[in-house]
């Protein structure tokens, strides 16, 4: 693939199945269903967004959910998925800090990874946003430990002002070199 010719649906899930990242079957799979957008042009942030589509990224919401409680619950249950069930991730629940959110509320974001309690703190401003940060440290811990492959964070061309989603991506180093190459993603 190279660089030069648009972005499209049909050219990341070329990029996904040359790169191992999705089986042809899967690849096949979301273009079929997204059929009437396969050869849309994308920009960065919808190419990211896309790996979503193809089961290799996670997407933490910019705009309101309808609650922590659940969402981060959800949030690494799709993780979890897409990094092949390998690590089992339960009892995934907020400890609440003191006080009401006004100014920020300290709390944290517990679970049980392969039966070891997992705790990230978090700032929570309100009961229905993600704290990104987090969110993004959560996630990152549904990958498997003893493979190459780790969630990292997209980066992309960012307009000034406007909300995003953070979208993690399950990826080996190699993977995330083509992502960057064809797809122009940076990860950090």
């Amino acid at each position: 693939m190279s660089r030069d010719r648009s972005i499209t649906y049909r050219r990341v899930g070329a990029l996904l199945h040359e790169t191992a990242m999705v089986s042809e079957e899967k690849m096949h799979g979301v273009l079929e269903g997204a059929a009437a957008y396969a050869d849309a042009e994308l920009d960065q942030y919808a190419a990211a967004h896309a790996l979503e589509s193809f089961g290799v990224a996670v997407s933490v919401h910019a705009d309101d959910i309808d609650s922590i409680h659940e969402g981060y619950r959800g949030l690494l249950a799709d993780a979890a998925e897409a990094a092949g069930g390998e690590v089992a991730i339960t009892d995934v629940r907020i400890v609440e800090g003191e006080g009401g959110f006004e100014g920020g509320r300290l709390d944290a974001v517990e679970f049980e990874r392969d039966g070891r309690t997992v705790s990230i703190p978090a700032e929570h401003f309100a009961e229905d946003y993600y704290d990104h940060g987090a969110a993004c440290r959560a996630i990152a811990e549904t990958a498997p430990g003893d493979g190459p492959r780790s969630w990292r964070l997209a980066g992309f061309t960012r307009e000034p002002g406007a909300g995003y989603d953070s979208i993690m991506v399950l990826a080996t180093p190699g993977q995330r070199e083509a992502l960057h190459q064809h797809l122009g993603l940076t990860f950090s």
